[in-house]
C-alpha cells in the first residue's frame, strides 16, 4: 500500500477511535480503540468500568476507579473472546498507551500503533519501540 493511501486509512480508523471515545463515561479521559487486521476492524473498545458494574468511572474525589479497564485492554479482550487474532494488527487509539496495555499489545501480537496524543508517561512507547511494535502519531485528523 502506499505511504499516501496507507495515511488516508489510518486517519479515517483514528476518527473512528475518537468517535468510539465518546461511548466512555469517564468524566477525565475518554479514550477509544480500534484493532484492524488486513483493512477489516476485527475489535474495538473504549475505558470503563468491567461488565456488570456501574458505569461510574471516578470515585467522589474525582479519580479513577483501580478497576477501570483501558479502552486498548477491552478491545483486546474482545479478540480474545472471539474467534479473532490479533497477531500483526494495527491498533489506533486516541491516547498512547500506559505500560500495562504496553504489555497487553505486545503480548497479543499488534505490530503497530497509531495514535492521536500523547500519554503524560512514555514508558508505554518506549516499551513497544524495544519490542519492534512500529510506532506511528497522528496529530492532525482534517
Amino acid at each position: 500500500m502506499t505511504e499516501k493511501k496507507e495515511n488516508k486509512y489510518d486517519k479515517a480508523y483514528l476518527r473512528l477511535a475518537k468517535e468510539w471515545s465518546k461511548l466512555s463515561y469517564c468524566r477525565r479521559k475518554q479514550v477509544g480503540a480500534i484493532i484492524v487486521r488486513d483493512r477489516m476492524i476485527i475489535s474495538d473498545g473504549y475505558n470503563g468500568t468491567p461488565s456488570g458494574f456501574e458505569n461510574c468511572c471516578e470515585d467522589e474525589n474525582n479519580l479513577t476507579h483501580w478497576y477501570v479497564l483501558h479502552a486498548e485492554a477491552n478491545a483486546i479482550l474482545k479478540v480474545a473472546n472471539s474467534t479473532q487474532s490479533c497477531k500483526d494488527a494495527t491498533l489506533y487509539i486516541t491516547l498512547s498507551p500506559c505500560k500495562e496495555c504496553s504489555k497487553l499489545i505486545h503480548q497479543s501480537g499488534i505490530k503497530r500503533v497509531v495514535y492521536h496524543e500523547g500519554y503524560k508517561d512514555n514508558s508505554g512507547l518506549e516499551f513497544l519501540k524495544k519490542a519492534g511494535v512500529e510506532l506511528t502519531l497522528i496529530e492532525e485528523l482534517d
